[in-house]
């Protein structure tokens, strides 16, 4: 597998459109392209698109491109309604959901890349292998002791519910874990920003029964303390979400149990 890396080597070649749209709204859109398959990488093609003939979203001038000018372009997506994360990548430097992005909002050409500093499988579909393992490793599932009566639910004040505002939203799209440098250099031992997030969603959540093992499990100079605040995961998620924010919270918890 090729491992894409931001800023882009230079070697990466480029070159002429593949196809030459005609009309007066056309813009170019430049896709990073690695096929295990060819010997010819990585580079980048070059599409033009006619956005009259077009939907809004770079997702859709990708669908366009495969449907109607190259069939061999590889990509995920599913829901196309910023749910399901599967079209993360990397759009003119940040990285965000393809579904959720206007073309509108980017000035000039459209250079697509697949997440960085992750494998790439082919073109712009990453290897999130490793990065789904990690999330499995803090047990994303309530655990508790308690057995609740068979019928009823597990109960929580409306005060509790709200702790989980902020954190219950990501999407497990990885745009914030494969944008910060700690995870860059670390990602084989640092939890990243998304599954970080994710641990403070369950031990907040008044319905568990288990924080204080999940905490005991955060407790490690690199699954935790390899945050250095840089806020580039923040910045990034097209949720809105703050990981940052979540991570420190984590922090303040260990601190406040000793």
């Amino acid at each position: 597998m090729a491992q894409f890396r931001l800023p882009a080597n230079s070697v990466i070649k480029s070159g002429q459109p593949i196809n030459h749209a005609e009309g007066k709204n056309v813009k170019q859109f430049e896709v990073y392209r690695w096929d295990p398959e060819t010997p010819d990488n990585p580079r980048r093609d070059i599409y033009e698109i006619d956005l009259d003939q077009c939907g809004p979203m770079v997702l859709d001038a990708l669908i366009k491109i495969k449907s109607d000018i190259d069939p061999t372009l590889t990509f995920r997506r599913s829901c196309r309604e910023g749910i399901c994360g599967s079209c993360a990548m990397n759009i003119n430097g940040t990285n965000t959901l393809a579904c959720t992005k206007p073309i509108a909002d980017i000035k000039g050409k459209v250079k697509v890349h697949p997440l960085p500093h992750v494998e790439v499988i082919k073109d712009l579909v990453p290897d999130l292998s490793y990065f789904y393992a990690q999330y499995t490793a803090i047990k994303p599932w309530m655990q508790t002791q308690t057995t609740l009566p068979p019928d009823r639910e597990a109960l929580q004040s409306k005060e509790d519910r709200a702790k989980l505002d902020g954190l219950y939203e990501c999407i497990l799209c990885a745009c914030c874990s494969t944008s910060c440098p700690s995870y860059w250099w670390n990602g084989d031992r640092f939890l990243g920003p998304a599954v970080l997030l994710q641990a403070q969603r369950w031990i907040v959540d008044s319905r568990d029964e288990n924080a204080g093992e999940r905490l005991d499990q955060l407790e490690d100079p690199f699954r935790l303390f390899r945050c250095h605040t840089i806020m580039n995961c923040s910045y990034t998620c097209p949720k809105g979400l703050n990981p940052s924010k979540a991570i420190a919270e984590i922090k303040k918890e260990l601190v406040h149990r000793k």
